[in-house]
């Protein structure tokens, strides 16, 4: 008798990054090595039963204020572009323009914006949430000590 082997399931999932707009020149490929890198250092940290690596695939969409603002009014009913959305299927969508002017106000850069809502829209689908002030310093601190350890290596 002859049995079908299912092939072992990855340690981690697979991230994929799409760009849907135009305002900011984004590298996607470099981006993406960044969120696999970002979503590995996650998963090694304790979250909720499951957590990341639940998900088989995540995704992150890089989109527009306008587009922002849509999806912000549509789930949440709140006007207005915001920076990061993340939904429970494993979608993390990002605003770029909210990330220029917040690269702006901070003294950052844009590109250090989208890699912080990245490793944040990866904490709450690992089970961190920021609703509340103690829990909200506590993913602060994670998403800074991720984000410093992967800008050494990048």
């Amino acid at each position: 008798m002859n049995r079908l082997r299912s092939s072992p399931a990855p340690p981690f999932p697979l991230i994929h990054v799409f760009n849907s707009q135009r305002a900011l020149r984004i590298d996607v490929a470099l981006l993406a090595v960044f969120a696999q890198e970002a979503l590995r250092t996650c998963c090694r940290i304790p979250g909720r039963v499951g957590g990341l690596r639940a998900f088989q695939e995540l995704s992150t969409v890089l989109v527009s204020d306008r587009r922002m603002a849509e999806l912000h009014w549509r789930f949440l009913r709140v006007r207005g572009p915001t920076d990061v959305l993340t939904f429970e299927h494993g979608e993390i969508v990002i605003s770029t323009e909210t990330a220029r002017r917040n690269a702006a106000r901070f003294h950052t850069s844009a590109d250090h914006e989208i890699r912080l809502y990245l490793i944040h829209g990866l904490l709450h689908l690992h089970g961190f949430d920021d609703r509340t002030a103690a829990p909200a310093r506590v993913m602060e601190k994670a998403q800074t000590r991720i984000l410093v350890t992967l800008s050494k290596s990048h």
